[in-house]
């Protein structure tokens, strides 16, 4: 795989065997001799992942990992810290200073490898959406991306059919605030799966009646739980078995028996970093939103209409398609006598209006300043005429009062644009219906003039 992977270690043997198990599998390296090399290469160097020594002279491995994620620039690139010892205290120590995951030396190089591509995976995941999230920041739109998120509140599913194991996990979670429900077998777990969403899955690889493979690999392809952290807990000696979950695209994996603290750690770790990434979507989702949407009206903008046109055109729709321009009369004469927060009232309702006279099919958008476009697929000559009149009709019949109470009448005048059976394109269609918009003002404005393309 092609990663790149800083190594820091004091001692050049262990950092040599490292560096030659991640070059056999393709993967860029760099290395470190202590901590506060390490946290000027990282930053630099911006590496996918770190596995870091715990004992180092100088600064050790736990202080390392807490600066790294203190930096604003290092914070969200993977940690995994590599131990002689192995004992569930440092273990606990490392997690609590943000570390990933932990290796025990000497290294295995399957485990390492299901360790590197699992984080690394995920780590150009968090990459892609915190580039997208930083579009929204700078639209205005985007919270703190460097927030840590509580876990209090969110919802874990264990699955387990050894009652010692799942009541440890059980009673472990709810000291992190993490509400956990049980299903005792796959089947159980699915279901739950389809009826609630949870933001970290737990899957004992012991049970008994059924392969727990086939039920991370069922989990994983599930639509709501694709991108759900999944945590393994196994057996020491089941190592194939969660290398090849880790390859089914599990999250983390925990041995048994269970360590309370440490399982509180991982599983507080996994769902901050779902949190995380829920939230980097969220601000995608905004910015997209706002960048579609007209503030003013809640229509689709001209942006949003462009593409939609090309869409149904290029679909094969444009041979059955029609295209309404709607602009306000005197609109000018509105704002130059009640002010322009009239003048937006006005837009507003007019909005409100032609989104509730057209078809939950057809496409409204806010063309610009004062104008409106429908866009009705399927529609020819005759509907659109119809649908026409009944907009101009309704907006004309709108009650509509200036801030004094004086009442203000509004009228629209509407241009058809109908492809009427030859294919058309989405700027001949705009084109007739502006034309047509023309002669209705031309014609004395409240009117509906129409332009028909063969």
């Amino acid at each position: 795989m092609s990663a790149r992977i800083l190594i820091v270690d004091d001692v050049p043997a262990n950092t040599r065997l490292l560096e030659a198990k991640l070059s056999a599998e393709y993967c860029q390296t760099s290395t470190a001799r202590d901590g506060f090399e390490a946290l000027t290469a990282a930053a630099e160097w911006q590496p996918d992942l770190i596995l870091l020594d715990v004992m180092m002279p100088g600064m050790d491995g736990f202080e390392c990992c807490r600066r790294l994620k203190a930096g604003a620039t290092t914070r969200h690139i993977p940690v995994v810290m590599v131990t002689a010892l192995g004992q569930p205290s440092e273990r606990l120590q490392g997690l609590e200073a943000g570390a990933d995951d932990f290796l025990t030396k000497p290294v295995e190089s399957e485990t390492l490898m299901a360790r590197v591509r699992s984080l690394v995976g995920l780590k150009r995941l968090l990459d892609e959406w915190h580039a997208r999230g930083e579009t929204a920041r700078a639209l205005g739109l985007g919270t703190d991306p460097f927030a840590v998120p509580s876990v209090a509140g969110t919802r874990a599913l264990v699955v387990d059919d050894w009652d010692v194991s799942a009541s440890a996990t059980m009673d472990a979670l709810p000291k992190e605030g993490i509400i956990a429900s049980r299903a005792r077998s796959g089947r159980e777990a699915m279901a739950m799966i389809h009826d609630e969403a949870f933001d970290l899955i737990v899957v004992s690889l012991t049970l008994a009646e059924e392969d727990s493979l086939r039920l991370v690999s069922a989990i994983r392809a599930g639509a709501r739980s694709h991108e759900t952290p999944l945590l393994l807990l196994a057996e020491t000696e089941a190592r194939e078995q969660v290398v090849r979950g880790f390859e089914l695209g599990a999250s983390d994996w925990l041995m048994l028996p269970v360590d309370e603290n440490e399982l509180r750690a991982r599983a507080r770790n996994q769902i901050r970093r779902k949190l995380y990434q829920d939230n980097l979507r969220s601000d995608l989702g905004s910015a997209l939103e706002m960048a579609l949407i007209d503030p003013l009206t809640g229509l689709y903008n001209q942006r949003y209409l462009r593409r939609h046109l090309t869409g149904l055109v290029a679909s094969g729709q444009g041979r059955q398609l029609s295209v309404l321009m709607v602009d306000v009369d005197h609109f000018k004469r509105v704002n130059d006598e009640h002010g322009h927060a009239t003048g937006d009232k006005a837009l507003r309702l007019i909005a409100d209006t032609l989104r509730a006279n057209t078809r939950v099919f057809d496409s409204l958008a806010r063309y610009g300043g004062e104008e409106f476009v429908v866009v009705m697929p399927g529609a020819d000559v005759d509907d659109a005429s119809l649908a026409a009149e009944r907009l101009r009709a309704a907006v004309a019949a709108a009650d509509f009062s200036a801030p004094g109470g004086s009442k203000v009448g509004l009228t629209v005048s509407v241009g058809v644009g109908c492809a009427t059976g030859s294919p058309v394109t989405p700027e001949a269609l705009l084109q007739a219906a502006d034309t047509a918009l023309y002669a209705a003002k031309a014609g004395g404005r409240n009117r509906v003039e129409l332009a028909a393309l063969t």
